[in-house]
Order: C-alpha cells, then structure tokens, then sequence
C-alpha cells in the first residue's frame, strides 16, 4: 500500500466511520489508556485513548527518522510523556497543538519503523476511541522510499502573494515591528520549575505589543498569537509579508554552557561568538525537526549565495539594532549577561532584508532569572528597555540611511 493511499485511507475511512459523532467538542486525550510499549520481535505498539474519535493521519520522515501523526484538533492535557513512553525502542516524544485545528504527535525513532497496522476503535455509546498503530521494523532503503511529508500548502507556509512595494521608511511612519515568541505548540521551549518557555514568551510578547501600541509611533505584528508551533522558515515568510522594519525574536532559554543567566541580544553571523552561543543556535534550529517538519530539499546553495549578498547592507543594523535593545534593557536593571551582545547562525534571524535579531530576557536554568521572569512587573521594566532601545535605533539608523543617501 503506497504512503499516499495510505495517509487519504486513514482520515476517510474514519471520518466515515463515525460521522454520527460530534466533533464540535474538542476530543480529550485520556492519559490513563495511553502508553507506547514493546510490540510483538523488534516493534512497537502506540495506544492512544481519546474521549471521542477524531481524523488522523500517519507518515514518516528521515534526516532524522521520525513518525508523525496529524489529529483533528486533540486536548494534550494530563499526558505525561515520561509516562506516555514505555519502551527504550523509541528515543523521544513530542505532542502539542501544531497549527490551528490539527494537534501533532511526533515519535523519534531509533531505527527505522513502518506501521504494520492501524485502527482506531470507536465506543458506539460513549464515543470514547482508542487508536493503536503497530509498528514494525523495516530496511533503510524501504523507510526512506516511502518518507515524506504529505504536501499541503495551508498547513505551514503561508500561500505566495504579491508583495505590496516597501515605503521607504521616515520619521513619520510608524515602525513595524515583527513580534516572534519562541516555541509554541508541539515545541515547548525550555522548561523549569513547572514553567515553560512558549507560554511565557508569548505572554511576554502581549505584553511588549500593548506596551508599544500605548507609547504610539508604532504598528506591531506577530508571528503566532496564541499555542500553536510556526515553522522557522514562516516566522521569516510572515515578516515579510507582514513588510516588517524590524523582526525580534524572544526567547527564555535553558543552557548549562557558559554564562547562563542575564538578558542577551544575538545578531546574525556565520560563525559563533562563542561555545554557548553555538550549542544556543543548535538548540533552536531544533525546533522544526522536533515539531516534525520536512526539511529534505530545502537547500539552495544559489539562493542562499544571493541572499548573502543582500544581508551586506541589513546586517549592520541588525547589529546596531542588537546593541541598542541591549543598551535599553539595560538601563532598565536588567539584569544584563556580563556578555549581553553575541552573535550565532541562527535560522530565524537570515530574513535577508529584515533587520533582525534574538532576544533571551533571562535563561529558565538559572534561578534568579526564573524568578525575573515569572514577575509581571519585571516584565513590564523589560518591555520598557525594548521600547528604549528601539526608539533609539530607530533615530540612529534614520541618521545613518540618510548619510549614505548623501
């Protein structure tokens, strides 16, 4: 049975199945009838308990090996992950909200595994379902002819537009700044003390937009509004369609290597400031394998040639830019990393056009920042410092455009 055929099979024959069913409430995982154990030689079982029957559907991917299964929307809920997974056959779970009205569960596998069977058991009175896959082992040659993500447009990317032409920007237009809370959805960021760093990132941006909306002067987007995982590479897309002046990433990461504590600004540049700042870089580049995306193909050694070249003139005010929050944070009490201005290759921050930076407040591994964090009122000190170093920014880098017009 070809992967195709199998994956339409799946949510159809489903949604066939229980079509009496009412999907209008969102379905519950039932964390006690879910576990993932040893299945029969060297395979695996799933079991999944849900308070009603869902679409779903099943696919895998390489680079590295991995199985995804796509729900029609799933309340995560009380699933305890370390609970959830039973067998040592699997070497990690991921599951969240992924993009609106699909939740997503992502098993990374040790070796390569195809489903052998799938059903999912609908109760006819309670409507209470059951879906168990069982997986077995397969060859590399076999797992990687049928992986792939299957193709759908509206899942991820944002469809193609016509861009509207960029106004050249003065002192009178507002500034649009692109808002982008880490993580979200099936990736959580780090996490410390009960506290997860896609929440607070995105409580953190509310907070910074209505900041900035009250202050006046300028016009704030953002990259997700509420639980769900953006790609990488549509954080960039959605800046641009949004025709961002400036794009701040945030963060609240968890690192053991160097010093990890105080608010940090990274910039871009091909190679590291520093170790940390490195390990920091491979961290988050993470996200889009953890949250199960596609990532075959996606190398353009042209392209990215080309958008070297037009990075020539953004990065330096992205690194005024990074200097300049940092200056305002500062100013604020911070507290600063005795290092606040790093630079790494970070994916989200290669918008070639878009002055851009990353902004860690604090770091989740190191208790005096947790306790910052957690503060509303500390919070609002740091929306403040942003605020500050963009207004900054914005009358240097006014100065400097309209030197080199000269």
């Amino acid at each position: 049975m070809s992967r195709i055929f199998f994956v339409c099979a799946l949510i159809w024959v489903l949604a066939g199945a229980v079509l009496a069913q009412d999907f209008n409430a969102l379905a519950r995982v039932l964390p006690e009838q879910s576990r993932i154990t040893d299945g029969k030689g060297a395979g695996v079982t799933l079991e999944l308990g849900l308070s009603q029957g869902v679409p779903y559907r099943v696919f895998t991917l390489r680079d590295p090996y991995r199985m995804v299964i796509d729900f029609q929307e799933v309340d995560w809920s009380g699933l305890d992950r370390d609970k959830l997974l039973q067998t040592r056959r699997i070497s990690g779970v991921q599951f969240g909200a992924y993009v609106p009205g699909w939740s997503r569960m992502v098993l990374d596998l040790g070796a390569p595994l195809a489903v052998d069977t799938a059903a999912m058991r609908v109760d006819p009175d309670s409507g209470a379902a059951v879906l168990t896959l069982n997986l077995k082992g397969t060859d590399f040659d076999s797992f990687a002819a049928s992986a792939g993500a299957p193709r759908n447009p509206g899942w991820d990317l944002p469809a193609p537009a016509v861009m509207p032409p960029v106004v050249p920007r003065d002192g009178e237009r507002p500034l649009r700044v692109m808002l982008d809370p880490g993580h979200g959805g099936i990736d959580p960021g780090a996490e410390s003390g009960g506290v997860n760093e896609k929440t607070l990132m995105l409580t953190f941006a509310r907070e910074l937009r209505e900041h900035l909306l009250r202050a006046g002067g300028y016009e704030v987007v953002m990259t997700r509004v509420d639980d769900h995982f953006v790609s990488l590479e549509r954080r960039i897309s959605l800046a641009h369609r949004a025709s961002a002046d400036v794009f701040v990433s945030l963060h609240a990461d968890a690192l053991s290597e160097g010093q990890a504590h105080g608010a940090t600004v990274y910039f871009l540049s091909d190679e590291a400031s520093d170790v940390a700042s490195q390990k920091l870089a491979e961290r988050h580049d993470r996200s889009d394998l953890i949250a199960g995306i596609d990532l075959s193909g996606s190398d353009d050694q042209i392209a990215d040639v080309l958008l070297d070249m037009a990075r020539q003139e953004t990065q330096p005010r992205s690194e005024a830019l990074a200097h300049a929050l940092a200056h305002g944070m500062g100013q604020q009490g911070g507290p600063m990393n005795r290092r606040p201005i790093r630079s790494a290759s970070f994916s989200v921050l290669k918008a070639a056009d878009i002055p851009s930076v990353l902004v860690e407040i604090g770091f989740l591994s190191s208790p005096r920042d947790l306790k910052n964090l957690v503060n509303p009122e500390w919070r609002i000190g740091m929306a403040q410092g942003i605020h500050q170093g963009l207004e900054a920014w914005r009358q240097q880098d006014l100065i400097r455009r309209g030197l080199i017009g000269q």
